[in-house]
């Protein structure tokens, strides 16, 4: 219920953070979620600031938008968000992290699903389908990031 990508980019953390943690950018580098808008007051990625994402699932016409609260916000290190459910429950959590290496970052991209009944359930029947749509999501996602910075 877990998965992870990780592209060596030829650009400092600092920049690259810099686009991953404005979710304006998102539907520039996304190949599902095609636009995203801070909500609720929130100019920025501070830890708690909510942002909605509008997403076209797998890419082929189901369209819908999730409430997202961020909860890690570390320039040039980490930043990352949990996707809400129901009643504000956290139900997958996007994460990335940034490495400093000589010639510029290693960047990780990860999600992970809460361990909850129902998704435990989705993943049993949908998991290695949608696992591997994220995999590749998250890949085209950073090499996309990586022909912009380079």
């Amino acid at each position: 219920m877990q998965d992870s990508v990780t592209v060596r980019i030829a650009a400092p953390a600092e920049k690259i953070w810099e686009l991953v943690s404005d979710v304006t950018n998102t539907g520039r580098f996304s190949p599902e979620t095609f636009d995203a808008e801070w909500i609720g007051g929130a100019t920025g990625p501070a830890v708690g600031a909510k942002f909605r994402g509008h997403v076209n699932r797998n890419g082929w016409g189901l369209k819908y938008w999730t409430v997202c609260r961020v909860i890690a916000s570390e320039p040039g290190r980490e930043f990352a968000f949990t996707v809400l459910g129901p009643g504000g429950m956290d139900v997958n959590t996007w994460r990335y992290r940034l490495e400093p290496v000589e010639g510029g970052t290693d960047v990780t991209e990860s999600f992970e699903l809460a361990r909850i009944l129902p998704l435990r359930l989705y993943w049993m029947i949908a998991g290695r389908l949608r696992g591997k749509t994220n995999r590749e999501g998250m890949r085209e996602t950073l090499h996309r990031i990586k022909a912009f910075v380079e």
